[in-house]
């Protein structure tokens, strides 16, 4: 369980990661699908939240902190992505910062949880 657990995680975060590398690769320019940045249902890290943690540890009050935040990361790109479609990149790009905040406070929610599991298992 223990190694299932660490894999579970492990790729949560690297779904996480890509969600952040999406974003900025999107603000720089790149011709990235908008659907799974704007959309946190349709992200790989919002199908991982849905179809894993909340089933599972839904009843942690991390885990709907979790939830929350990545809402909330989702809207912040969804305004970041309005203002470099209309011309603001620079701009968005400089308020990466706010992006960047909320994923710190979203790893360590992940790390929390994790550890709230093990120590239950």
């Amino acid at each position: 369980m223990s190694d299932e657990l660490k894999q579970e995680f492990d790729a949560a975060r690297i779904k996480h990661l890509h969600f952040k590398s999406k974003l900025r690769s999107f603000l720089y320019g790149s011709n990235t699908a908008e659907a799974p940045i704007r959309d946190p249902q349709q992200c790989s890290f919002g199908h991982w939240i849905s179809g894993f943690l909340l089933p599972q540890y839904g009843h942690l009050p991390e885990s709907r902190q979790l939830d929350n935040l990545h809402d909330k990361i989702h809207q912040e790109a969804n305004r970041l992505m309005d203002m470099a479609q209309q011309g603001q990149r620079e701009e968005a790009i400089a308020r990466l910062a706010e992006i960047n905040r909320l994923a710190d406070q979203i790893a360590l929610l992940l790390r929390t949880i994790e550890a709230t599991v093990r120590s239950s298992t």
